[in-house]
C-alpha cells in the first residue's frame, strides 16, 4: 500500500495587518511540530496522536525509512508532499522546519504524583524543577539535557512557563516525546509533594555558600532553578532543603538557565547511576 499522497487543503488565511498569509487557527488540542528531530521523535512516540504528515519531496527521500519504521509500530496518516513555500504558510512565521512537519495532538500531562511512582524503586533520581522559566528555547534545551543525563522529569509552573509548542519541541530536539513535562499550579506545594516522595530539594542560587559539588547531594534530588535574571522566588527559595551554586569567575554575573541546568545535571549524574531511560508519557 502506498501511503504517499498529495492533497490540497484549505488555504491559510490572509493577515490583513501584514498583507501576507497566516496559518489557520487550530483546535486547542492540536499543534504543529516541525524540524527533523522533533517530528521523527513524535512519529515514534505511540502516545502522540498524529493527524497529518506534511513534507517536501527532498525531506521524504531523506526520512522515508524512519517514517516507515514508525508506521510499522502504529497506524499513521499518509505523507503529504508539498513545496517548501506551502509548508512555510502552514507553520508559524519564522519556523525552521527543515522541510518536514506533523499536525499532532498535545500529550497528556503527567501529575506530580507520577514522579514519586517513577522514583519509587530507585536509590538515585533527579528531577528538574523550573520556577517560572518562560523562554521556550530554554525549557526545550533543559528537556534535552534532562533526557541526556537521565533525569526522571521536568516540572514547570502552569503559569509563566511556555506552552507545548513547535518552538519548544524543536528546541528539545525530540526530548519532549520521552521526558515527562509536569505542570503544577503551586510551586511550593509541588516541592512539598516531592519531599513526601523522598526527594531532597536543592535550589540553585547565586547567594548560596556552597557549590553543587561541595554539597555532595545523593539519593533523590529535585534541582530547582529560577528565571534567568530574577532567580528563585522567595517562597520557592525558603522551601528548598539546600541552596547551592555553580563555581564561576567574576567575569560574568550568571549563566543562561539552560546552560546552568546542563552543568548541574552533569554534576549530579557523575557519581550516580542515572542512566535508566525515563518513562514515556
Amino acid at each position: 500500500m502506498n501511503h504517499r499522497e498529495s492533497r490540497h487543503k484549505s488555504a491559510p488565511r490572509r493577515d490583513p495587518a501584514k498583507g501576507g498569509e497566516r496559518p489557520a487557527k487550530l483546535p486547542s488540542n492540536q499543534l504543529w511540530l516541525y524540524g527533523a528531530h522533533a517530528v521523527l521523535a513524535a512519529l515514534a512516540n505511540k502516545e502522540r496522536k498524529i493527524r497529518r504528515i506534511v513534507l517536501t519531496a527532498e525531506a521524504l527521500r531523506s526520512h522515508a525509512a524512519s517514517i516507515q519504521r514508525a508506521r510499522a509500530l502504529r497506524p499513521l496518516p499518509g505523507e503529504e508532499t508539498t513545496e517548501r513555500q506551502e509548508l512555510d504558510r502552514l507553520l508559524p512565521p519564522g519556523a525552521v522546519h527543515q522541510g518536514i512537519a506533523v499536525l499532532a495532538e498535545h500529550l497528556d500531562s503527567p501529575g506530580i504524583e507520577d514522579i514519586g511512582r517513577l522514583a519509587q524503586n530507585r536509590d538515585h533520581a533527579v528531577v528538574m524543577v523550573l520556577d517560572q522559566v518562560t523562554d521556550p528555547h530554554n525549557v526545550g534545551a533543559i528537556l534535552r539535557s534532562a533526557a541526556a543525563f537521565g533525569a526522571l522529569a521536568v516540572v514547570v509552573t502552569d503559569r509563566h512557563s511556555p506552552e507545548e509548542t513547535g518552538t519548544l519541541a524543536k528546541s528539545a530536539s525530540g526530548a519532549l516525546e520521552v521526558m515527562p513535562l509536569v505542570r503544577v499550579t503551586n510551586m511550593v506545594r509541588a516541592l512539598e509533594q516531592l519531599k513526601e516522595a523522598g526527594f531532597w530539594t536543592a535550589g540553585l542560587a547565586g547567594e548560596a555558600t556552597q557549590t553543587l559539588a561541595q554539597a555532595k547531594l545523593s539519593g533523590k534530588i529535585a534541582l530547582v532553578m529560577g528565571a534567568e535574571g530574577e532567580g528563585l522566588r522567595r517562597l520557592t527559595r525558603e522551601h528548598c532543603d539546600h541552596l547551592v551554586k555553580l563555581p564561576m569567575s567574576d567575569l560574568v554575573e550568571s549563566l543562561n538557565v539552560s546552560n546552568a541546568a546542563a552543568i548541574s545535571l552533569y554534576e549530579l549524574a557523575r557519581d550516580q547511576d542515572l542512566a535508566v531511560p525515563p518513562a514515556s508519557h
